[in-house]
């Protein structure tokens, strides 16, 4: 039912990018420059298309975790980085198809995740196993329990994805080379993050078994001990990424201008990064597992737009700031986000919800 969800979800999804991409990104980002233009419908098409490849993975990395193993999925994603990290200098260096290669290269590695997981989940030897999937018919009171979960954590991150949209357009009027130091300073916070989240997605394995069999002291246990590993994670990774910067921004040859702005961005979320990001998203994926999902989706959603984005607009648009305005939203939504679910978590209430009754 989890399949035959997403898979229904996403297709609608990618129908609807498709058909209303270039109305969409008139919308969103404005008067741009013609050439950013261009690639922008250029990457945006391929990347609708690969959604129910990505849904499809997901779900399926889903059911692996649900049997205590997530090391497949991980072994799976590897493969795909590499395969688009390889496709990504073929079609870009060699066959020179620039922007469009990078989005094709893209939706091959998505595609690849989602047909290797689909086929692996068809042995019958795993406890959980899909088979025939051609055959799969609706079960709605299945479905409706998977969407009450699942709604609010995906208006938590469509409200998320909105509000970087909001901030991007803001950024693109800025020029391109704010546009370049931003683009990258995304990648290198986001590659900063991954450890951070996969400990994230590991607890929230552990929280959901431990909750299952009604072990709440054991859940409370394992999300302090696990917040505390994603603490030293996060920390260890922003060093690393920090001393990396200034190398990556010259072999991706980066203007002078750009690859210093970089440089100063990276430095201010190598600083605040860890005080405050491990509270703010490794806790909540606690709270999801045990079926807190409607207070994080409210408080995620309220943080985001009330200083994330509310922020970053106010002050490049009233005070002129350049690029840094972002961060300074994004600090200050993680600090706030940090201090309620600090609280939620100490207060208890997140035991008492119920994800299956």
């Amino acid at each position: 039912q989890v399949i035959l969800t997403m898979s229904v979800i996403s297709c609608c999804i990618m129908t609807f990018m498709i058909i209303f991409r270039v109305p969409l990104l008139k919308y969103i980002f404005g008067k741009t420059e013609y050439e950013v233009w261009e690639l922008s419908q250029q990457y945006f098409l391929y990347s609708a298309i690969s959604y129910p490849f990505i849904a499809l993975f997901n779900a399926g990395s889903a059911l692996y975790r649900a049997q205590g193993n997530a090391k497949f999925p991980m072994k799976i994603s590897m493969i795909s980085n590499v395969l688009n990290i390889t496709g990504n200098m073929f079609l870009i260096f060699v066959l020179q198809w620039g922007v469009k290669g990078a989005a094709i290269a893209t939706l091959l590695s998505r595609m690849f995740c989602a047909i290797v997981v689909l086929l692996c989940l068809r042995n019958q030897n795993k406890q959980i196993y899909v088979r025939n999937y051609y055959m799969i018919r609706p079960e709605w009171k299945m479905i409706g329990v998977i969407l009450a979960i699942g709604i609010p954590s995906g208006i938590e991150n469509s409200m998320f994805q909105f509000g970087k949209l909001a901030i991007q357009s803001t950024v693109s009027q800025m020029g391109t080379t704010a546009i370049a130091a931003q683009a990258m300073t995304i990648i290198m916070e986001n590659v900063n993050g991954v450890g951070g989240i996969g400990v994230g997605i590991g607890l929230m394995t552990v929280i959901g078994q431990c909750i299952g069999a009604g072990r709440k002291e054991e859940a409370k246990y394992y999300m302090v001990k696990l917040v505390g590993i994603g603490e030293i994670v996060i920390t260890v990774s922003c060093i690393i990424v920090y001393l990396l910067t200034k190398p990556v921004t010259m072999l991706a040859g980066m203007t002078p201008e750009s690859a210093d702005m970089c440089v100063e961005m990276v430095g201010w979320i190598t600083i605040f990064k860890p005080l405050f990001w491990t509270l703010s998203f490794v806790t909540p994926y606690g709270l999801r597992a045990a079926g807190d999902v409607k207070f994080s989706m409210i408080v995620s959603t309220l943080t985001m737009w009330c200083c994330r984005v509310s922020l970053c607009i106010v002050l490049v648009r009233v005070w002129n700031f350049g690029p840094i305005a972002v961060w300074i939203g994004m600090f200050s939504d993680w600090f706030i986000r940090a201090v309620i679910f600090s609280f939620r978590f100490l207060h208890g209430k997140w035991l008492t919800k119920s994800v299956i009754s």
